[in-house]
């Protein structure tokens, strides 16, 4: 991409987007929770084409109408992300703080057809849980203290006193 467009797409993201890391927990999964990487970017539904042209650019996501009048167009999922934030880096000046940390997560991240143990999840979460003070979280409940709970309590991690 052209070093212009991406420093525009920067500056959308900066002012008009959202990078999140999220715990999410899942019942099917062996160590409980997985780490959700993702971009969402915001405009009035009158400006779509806006978030139209956005994900042309950038080739992944999906746009969704909100019922508030907003559209937002979101990318989910640690290599996309991952390559979107690494693209948009350079550009970006208010989102700075949180790229570092979400790339370090990601990059940390198991690739494929490695597991996630459980001391990698945990150390990971604990940054997710640094990241989430960056971002004006409304009711974050999934935390590295429920990640540390739960491993605990199905034998997947030692406690330190043992």
């Amino acid at each position: 991409m052209e070093k212009e467009k991406a420093a525009y797409i920067a500056g959308f993201l900066d002012g008009d987007g959202c990078i999140m890391l999220q715990l999410i927990y899942r019942k099917d999964y062996l160590l409980g929770y997985q780490i959700r990487a993702s971009i969402v970017f915001y405009q009035k539904q009158q400006n779509r084409y806006y978030l139209e042209w956005l994900k042309q650019k950038l080739g992944d996501g999906y746009i969704r109408n909100r019922g508030d009048g907003m559209s937002e167009y979101t990318i989910v999922g640690i290599q996309s992300v991952r390559r979107i934030l690494e693209m948009l880096k350079p550009y970006l000046v208010l989102k700075r703080k949180h790229v570092k940390v979400a790339l370090y997560v990601l990059e940390k991240m198991p690739g494929t057809g490695r597991k996630m143990r459980p001391e990698v999840l945990l150390k990971l979460a604990k940054y997710v849980d640094k990241f989430a003070t960056l971002n004006y979280s409304k009711k974050r409940t999934n935390t590295s203290k429920e990640v540390t709970r739960f491993l605990l309590s199905h034998k997947l991690l030692r406690s330190r006193r043992d």
